[in-house]
Formats: C-alpha cells, sequence, structure tokens
C-alpha cells in the first residue's frame, strides 16, 4: 500500500480525510470529462477542509491518494480492471491496474486510517435477484467496515427495497442527510422511508463515533450510511427516469448482459438516451456528496481529537 505524503501525513496529524473511489472515473464517467470532474471532486473535498484520497490499484500496488499522473492514468486508460474487495489479491499478485468500487474502496480506505468516503451510489440488490442471486458485495462489505460513506442512496437500476432489507439485515446503520425519505440516486426520492436521519455533519459524525465504540459490525463497527440526496430540482424527471430505465432493463436482456457489465452498461444507456442530462445529474450528485462528505471528516477529526 502506498499512501501518497499529503494524505499520509494528514492521516498522522489527525486532520480530515475524505476517501474516493477509481471505478465512478473509470468506468461511470465519459472520456474526458471524466479527468475534469475527477479534478472537481477533489477541489470540493478540499472546500471542505479535508484532504481527497482518490483510491485506485496501479503497477501492482494500492494507491492511497493519487497525484496527477495517477488520475489521468486511471482516466485515460480504457482496459482498466474493475476491482471489487475480492479481486484485490489478483490484481496485487499479478501487477493489474484496476479502479476500485465501493467496496474495495471502502476495506482499503478503512485499512489505511481514513474515516470518511463519498461515492455516488451504492450498489445493491440487483433486480431479478431470486432468480440470479445478483448483490453487490458492498452489502456485505459495508457489515463489517468501520467508515462513513455519503452516497445518493443506491443506484436507481437496482431492487431499491431489497437493498434496503438487507442493509437492516446486515445491521448497517442508514442514515437520511436531512431527510427521512431514501433517495434513488437520479431521483430525489426512491419511494422508501427511512428510520434515522440527521440534521448537520457534526451529528453524523458522532453517530459514526457511536457505532464505533458499541463495536457493531465486528471488532471495528461496521459502516454508517449518510444518503444525501440530489435537490429536487436538480434531479433527473421521473417520467423521462423510469422510461429510460425499462428500455435499458430491456436492453440488457436483449443483449445478454449480467454481473460486473450490468452497471457501466445501463449507465451508458442513461447517458445516451438522456441525452447527457443523466451525466449532469451524477456529476451534480458527486460533486455534492465529497462536499458533504468533506464537512463531516473535518467534524469526525474535531471530535476525535477533544479531550
Amino acid at each position: 500500500m502506498l499512501v501518497h505524503p499529503e494524505v499520509a501525513a494528514a492521516l498522522r496529524a489527525g486532520q480530515p480525510v475524505v476517501a474516493l473511489e477509481s471505478t465512478l472515473l473509470a468506468h461511470g464517467l465519459p472520456r474526458p470529462d471524466n479527468l475534469r470532474v475527477a479534478g472537481e471532486v477533489e477541489a470540493a473535498v478540499r472546500a471542505a477542509g479535508a484532504v481527497p484520497a482518490t483510491v485506485a490499484v496501479l503497477d501492482g500496488t494500492v494507491r492511497i491518494g493519487l497525484d496527477e499522473a495517477g488520475l489521468r492514468r486511471v482516466c485515460a486508460e480504457p482496459a482498466l480492471a474493475k476491482l471489487s474487495a475480492r479481486d484485490l489479491p489478483v490484481a496485487l499478485a499479478t501487477g493489474v491496474d484496476g479502479a476500485t468500487t465501493v467496496a474495495s474502496t471502502a476495506v482499503l480506505a478503512a485499512r489505511a486510517g481514513i474515516g470518511v468516503f463519498a461515492t455516488g451510489g451504492l450498489g445493491g440488490v440487483h433486480r431479478q435477484a431470486r432468480e440470479s442471486w445478483d448483490e453487490s458485495a458492498d452489502l456485505a462489505v459495508l457489515a463489517t467496515t468501520p467508515i462513513l460513506v455519503v452516497c445518493a442512496g443506491v443506484k436507481s437500476i437496482l431492487d431499491v427495497g431489497a437493498t434496503l432489507e438487507r442493509l437492516e439485515t446486515l445491521s448497517v446503520t442508514v442514515l437520511g442527510y436531512r431527510t427521512q425519505r431514501f433517495p434513488g440516486f437520479y431521483l430525489t426520492d426512491s419511494g422508501f422511508g427511512l428510520d434515522w436521519r440527521v440534521e448537520s455533519p457534526v451529528e453524523a459524525a458522532a453517530v459514526m463515533l457511536a457505532r464505533q465504540k458499541l463495536g457493531v459490525g465486528g471488532l471495528g463497527g461496521g459502516a454508517v450510511v449518510l444518503a444525501n440526496p440530489v435537490p429536487a430540482a436538480g434531479q433527473l424527471d421521473p417520467a423521462l427516469h423510469d422510461k429510460v430505465l425499462a428500455a435499458g432493463l430491456a436492453g440488457l436482456v436483449a443483449d445478454g448482459v449480467g454481473g460486473k457489465a450490468v452497471t457501466p452498461y445501463l449507465l451508458d444507456h442513461f447517458h445516451r438516451a438522456t441525452g447527457g442530462e443523466s451525466l449532469a445529474v451524477n456529476v451534480r450528485i458527486i460533486l455534492r456528496n465529497a462536499a458533504l462528505a468533506g464537512e463531516v471528516a473535518v467534524a469526525l477529526a474535531a471530535s476525535t481529537s477533544a479531550p
């Protein structure tokens, strides 16, 4: 594991750090927009008072924090592998370059001592999972990984209700940020409610600290999911969303797409079918989440350093 000097110095000093995934850049955004957005996301974390740490695997080494050259590699390499937690040992042993998912980023960030992570949307239970058993590794990893994840809910291409049920079963704490409605990624409201909400980054940090002290989820405590909805004025038009999603799901069947390829396929379909509007919403989501994660990281660092 190679920790960027700026990130390492911040961690040693107890300063706020926010982990960022690289799959969003490599597989979720089109080139060359992804490199521009990478810079904007890191800038949003810095503006909130924290140090950004984009995570990836390059040259057979885990990188916690990327320099400009590293970001360019992640954003430019078309054949960059998509690495979940289970794929990390193979990538490290064989020297494969790869972008980290929510699951692998959470594991590696926690191992490095980072307590806050910003992403767009979580993975979850896929539609028709009763037949396919297709469920993202994000859920199981969050059950045992001590990190707070700021997200816009789960991707709306998933079975949101089933995902919330699994998060409850796995004892993952889910909070709405100033809402008791669970967001649906592109949509402000997925149609499902939440039991708990917090009103400030300080409250979110306090919940994370309490979970860690209780040890819920194992020795280090599991994750806290902070669901941060995109404002209604900035969401994708719900009618358009439903129409495009239905066409995309039909395309999955027609084209025989499954496994890891499902999410990139549907995100690309949304981008094309909405004339780029879904991409604009996606960017708004990650920038908002990065800024909020920075604020939570600042609050968490202040709490842990207080006498």
